[in-house]
């Protein structure tokens, strides 16, 4: 891949980039922000070099627009040092930033030819038009009209042929951004990682990711199955496994095989749940799930195991939570966070990715700078691993807009 750092000249010219500011949203104002300060180096290297930016996304929130975005955007700007030129060269961009926000990208020409050197626009939700998931050639023709380069900043949605990441690319000259260039580094470390290498994967959808499975399975010393995902495991195992979440259609007869597989050895059950009633959590083994019961996170043994495990490792690459996150069952998660922290400490190399999996790395006091790198990217994470290439990767090195 090409990245800005190859271009000669930025001076007075228009940059149309891609970054993913599908960011959660509570009251309409932004939740988790690590998305949009990922994209901060990117942009004052551009604005430093004097270029001017046309900056395009998605979101999938309720309100469908990327409004609420732009205060949390423009404050990040003008935090201290948000100003000044991250590479020490060229103009600095103003004091003062502000973003021209643009509802229709048909009417932003008149508005992006008036931008000042450094000046940025944000235009309205991607998703608000049929041809950026369709990859129509006459809208991804239209958005690469509106600039004279294009940068791929949002490897988090690289995994998809969309109009803004895979069309705009045969239109003008076609760069990756700073942090996708990092994305794309540091995961690449397992493929060929230092030893031992440990790999977690939580969350759910076995069907998707078996594939991934089977392959680490087979390169890393230990592999950890959790979440939903390990529920599927303890069903092919002959288990119980009560009322809970399992996948569809897929065959892991081969996975809990393989000597390098670890499993959770407790679990955290909801017991007792009925229509009017909540019930109770049980901590048990995984043997003990009765009907009904619906499991929702590991264990505290588990993230023991888990703890004893990493500590004989010098590679761990982890996605997922270990448990349902978003209906509150987060202690096993955090607390695996928190031991990877300290064995990042002690100089194990450490690559996580997923929304709530980052969101678990947050929770510790070292934050999200206690790792060696932490993805913006879920999906995208887990198919440049299985597949070690992307649309958006293969894009930026095949179509070049020349």
């Amino acid at each position: 891949m090409k990245t800005i750092k190859d271009i000669q000249s930025l001076e007075g010219v228009t940059v149309l980039m891609r970054v993913d500011f599908n960011v959660p949203l509570l009251n309409g104002k932004v939740r988790d922000n690590y998305r949009i300060q990922s994209i901060l180096p990117t942009v004052r290297f551009l604005q430093g070099k004097g270029a001017k930016l046309v900056l395009i996304s998605h979101i999938e929130s309720d309100e469908g627009t990327l409004a609420p975005v732009v205060p949390e955007f423009e404050k990040l700007l003008n935090e201290e040092g948000a100003g000044s030129n991250s590479v020490g060269q060229g103009l600095s961009s103003p004091k003062i930033q502000k973003v021209k926000f643009i509802e229709n990208y048909r009417n932003a020409k008149a508005e992006i030819d008036a931008l000042v050197a450094g000046g940025i626009i944000l235009l309205e939700n991607l998703r608000k038009y049929p041809g950026e998931k369709a990859n129509d050639k006459t809208f991804s023709k239209e958005l690469a009209s509106l600039a004279d380069i294009y940068v791929n900043e949002a490897f988090s949605v690289s995994h998809r042929e969309h109009a803004s990441v895979v069309g705009v690319t045969k239109f003008l000259p076609s760069y990756a951004g700073l942090q996708f260039e990092e994305e794309v580094r540091q995961i690449s470390v397992a493929f060929n990682p230092p030893r031992p290498f440990f790999f977690l994967l939580g969350g759910a959808k076995f069907e998707t990711k078996l594939p991934l499975v089977t392959k680490y399975l087979a390169q890393a010393d230990k592999v950890f199955i959790g979440g939903a995902l390990a529920n599927d495991c303890f069903k092919a195992m002959g288990y119980n496994v009560g009322a809970s979440k399992v996948s569809e259609g897929a065959d892991v007869s081969a996975i809990i095989k393989s000597p390098k597989l670890v499993l959770p050895v407790d679990v955290i059950a909801l017991r007792g749940s009925t229509v009017g009633a909540l019930g109770e959590n049980v901590t048990i083994d995984p043997k003990e799930v009765k009907d009904g019961d619906i499991m929702l996170d590991v264990g505290p043994k588990t993230v023991e195991l888990l703890a004893s495990l990493t500590k004989d490792m010098k590679c761990v690459v982890w996605n997922g939570p270990f448990g349902g996150y978003e209906k509150g069952y987060v202690d096993s998660t955090r607390g695996y966070a928190s031991v990877l922290a300290k064995a990042t400490a002690g100089g194990v190399v450490s690559i996580v990715g997923g929304g709530d999996t980052v969101a678990a790395l947050m929770q510790v006091p070292e934050g999200i700078k206690g790792f060696t790198f932490a993805s913006t990217g879920g999906g995208a994470m887990l198919d440049l691993l299985a597949n070690e290439t992307l649309p958006g990767i293969r894009a930026l090195d095949e179509n070049k807009g020349e």
